[in-house]
């Protein structure tokens, strides 16, 4: 009895725990709440927030917000394709420009965002709940170059603030891309065609630029089909010291003039190149620039081996792009928008509350089934599925799963089997009684018989629902997933459920209504 009464204690306090992260809003946080009006810092996101250093960091999080999909918030769905022959990349550099895609539209704030690799060409980006399509569609495809560059042989920095200029490490990456498609289209004669933009930039931008009004930081004068001016002095590319991959960390804050910039630190191998740049060229100017135009050319004040100030008349929807964007990195691939829908949601709240009004209906007349037919076994079963659901419902949270229509489906499937290995259990109970075995040894016996078969068919159902995983993973059926997921789920806690829920409740109700239904073995079921 006394195990008994340790898994009713564990048993509670799971379903207590449970309960409170299901319960709509939850929220446990010493974190100040002027945290939550800085940028870039902690987000008043449900579940349990400590801030041990009160430095406005989550030292411990544990986020519980529910996470819907397309079909029932509405939102967008982007189609993405790599803009390279086939065969100058890998499926591994794909790989990345998803993960790096994820990183971006998670820090737009879409946590529940799903960024799939299709094929070995294509990306899908789903983004439940979108308020700005097209934002999200710019700083999901932008492939954001960031470059320090050298301006040292520059007199008159402030006409080229807004410009397009040419660097070494634009025609690097230029250059990689044409030997690519080269490979790819053999008689194609990228020499001749590099030689001749390279003659123009050389030659026609630059006269070009010099005519060009001075515009804001972020606001480029220059086409973007336009080549970049070259170094005057040289009429070379102008050279690049570091590029965002130097980049640790960054942030949109507001500076002492009241400004917005983006404050960045470097990484230790980014830190190696840009101390040494940078002490060496204290009252230079160096060109900060962002896919080619010059967003702000401050002069060195300083060696800089651990950060600095990335400033440039932004607003401040502007920092906190520009900062996301660094944060997640730049594309290892470029990509273009193949398809970009906006979707309505096809359930709306009104459908949602009048699914959950059925699913309860359901759940009660399922209860009503097992109290009338199986008697005082019914009431363990009964308390035992409640408790399937709660659990269930709070690990979607905490995973979190993304509840579609497919997964709600899988869902209630799963119930239906948590029901189902309930019944296989009180039958077997029922043929031991019949064959003349006490109360106690008939219960113990019909768990220990019908595990087996539980065990079976839960885990033979698993293996189905992996390769349904599988199939969602393939272009088109990506709703399949959450489907398997959620059945899946579903029946490993029912192995739980079933058999040390319900038999703990049996045994528990056992003990203390013994005297009642000793000689009654109708209250059994029998």
């Amino acid at each position: 009895m006394r195990g008994h009464i340790r898994w009713l204690i564990l048993i509670l306090l799971l379903t207590g725990f449970a309960i409170w992260v299901s319960v709509p809003n939850t929220k446990a946080s010493n974190v100040a709440d002027s945290c939550y009006n800085t940028t870039d810092n902690l987000q008043p996101d449900q579940g349990i927030h400590l801030d041990m250093n009160d430095d406005c960091k989550d030292d411990f999080g544990l986020n519980v917000k529910q996470v819907y999909g397309l079909d029932i918030i509405g939102g967008l769905r982007v189609l993405l394709q790599a803009d390279l022959p086939s065969g100058s990349y890998t499926v591994e550099d794909l790989r990345n420009a998803a993960n790096n895609v994820s990183k971006r539209v998670n820090a737009l704030g879409v946590g529940d965002a799903t960024v799939q690799v299709q094929g070995n060409n294509r990306i899908l980006v789903e983004l439940p709940g979108v308020k700005d399509p097209q934002q999200a569609v710019d700083i999901i495809q932008k492939t954001a170059l960031l470059e320090f560059v050298d301006f040292s042989t520059v007199t008159n920095v402030s006409q080229y603030v807004g410009q397009k200029i040419l660097t070494d490490a634009q025609v690097q990456a230029d250059q990689a891309r044409a030997a690519a498609q080269a490979e790819s289209t053999p008689q194609a004669t990228f020499a001749d065609a590099t030689a001749e933009a390279t003659q123009q930039a050389g030659a026609e931008a630059t006269a070009e630029a010099t005519q060009q009004a001075v515009a804001p930081a972020v606001t480029p004068v220059t086409p973007a089909d336009v080549p970049g001016v070259p170094d005057p002095t040289t009429g070379k590319p102008f050279h690049t010291v570091m590029t965002g991959s130097g980049l640790q960390s960054a942030s949109a804050q507001l500076d002492q003039s009241n400004k917005w910039a983006i404050r960045f630190e470097l990484t230790s191998d980014g830190g190696q190149v840009f101390g040494p740049f940078t002490g060496n060229s204290i009252g230079k100017p160096m060109a900060i620039v962002l896919d080619g135009i010059v967003l702000s050319a401050p002069t060195i004040q300083a060696r800089l081996d651990t950060g600095g100030t990335i400033t440039g008349n932004f607003t401040q929807d502007q920092a906190q792009t520009l900062a996301l964007q660094l944060r997640s990195g730049s594309l290892p691939i470029p990509l273009r928008v193949v398809s970009s829908q906006t979707v309505g949601a096809t359930l709306g709240q009104e459908s949602v509350d009048l699914s959950i009004r059925a699913g309860v209906v359901g759940v009660i007349i399922i209860l009503s089934f097992m109290l009338i037919n199986y008697r005082v076994p019914g009431i363990a079963a009964s308390l035992a599925l409640l408790v399937f659901i709660v659990l269930n419902l709070a690990m979607f949270k905490i995973i979190p799963v993304t509840l579609t229509l497919p997964a709600i489906v899988g869902f209630l499937i799963s119930i239906g089997t948590a029901v189902d290995g309930n019944i296989l259990i009180f039958e077997r109970m029922r043929e031991e009684m019949r064959a003349g075995k006490d109360m106690d040894t008939a219960v113990d016996e019909g768990f220990t018989r019908a595990w087996s078969s539980i065990r079976d068919s839960n885990l033979s159902t698993i293996l189905i629902s992996g390769v349904l995983f599988l199939f969602g993973q393939t272009p088109g059926a990506s709703q399949v997933s959450g489907f398997a997921v959620t059945l899946a789920l579903g029946l490993l806690l029912n192995l739980f459920t079933a058999i040390i829920v319900t038999r703990t409740f049996l045994h528990i109700i056992l003990a203390i209504t013994r005297g009642a239904i000793k000689d009654r073995h109708w209250l059994m079921g029998v």
